[in-house]
């Protein structure tokens, strides 16, 4: 029989959680996305993890940390209330619900906030989670990061109305 998880639980992200936030990011772009990425790709995104810019962007947007038994196993942020900006798992953790957690956290909070629809530059990694999820794909991209070229996909859901009313 399979090991089961602890419940893991979301709260903001505090400034103390810098570290291992950034671990995570570096750690999952090396670990989970070498089918999608080549070996210098992934270094140089990883790279962009620069510890006075990354802490400026994740408190700029409404950053979320998942835990379990009060350790940080993945982080979200969600920018300008319509762009999901940052999903990353502990590779430790990938596919064991935590990236669902935390997308459905930040889909309520905008939603709850007035946000009709929103976006994420999803990786190639990250695409088929968020295609299930019912995001549509609007545009490719390929963008300049250190000396290399990634792509994405800028994808794009519509959230369920949430005024309260009943039909």
């Amino acid at each position: 029989m399979g090991k089961t998880i602890p419940a893991p639980a979301l709260r903001p992200f505090l400034p103390s959680d810098l570290a291992v936030v950034t671990a995570i990011f570096q750690d999952s772009i090396e670990e989970l996305t070498e089918d999608d990425y080549s070996e210098a790709q992934r270094a140089a995104w990883a790279e962009r993890a620069d510890e006075q810019d990354f802490a400026a962007r994740l408190t700029a947007a409404l950053t979320l940390v998942a835990t379990i038994d009060g350790s940080v196993v993945g982080f979200a942020s969600l920018k300008d209330n319509k762009h999901i900006d940052m999903l990353y798992v502990h590779p430790g953790f990938a596919r064991q619900g935590i990236a669902t957690l935390l997308c459905d956290a930040l889909e309520k909070l905008a939603g709850g906030r007035g946000a009709s629809a929103l976006t994420v530059d999803a990786s190639d990694t990250a695409r088929p989670f968020f295609d299930g999820r019912g995001y549509v794909g609007e545009s490719r991209n390929t963008l300049p990061v250190g000396e290399e070229w990634l792509g994405n996909t800028t994808m794009k859901k519509t959230l369920a109305a949430s005024d309260g009313s009943v039909s």
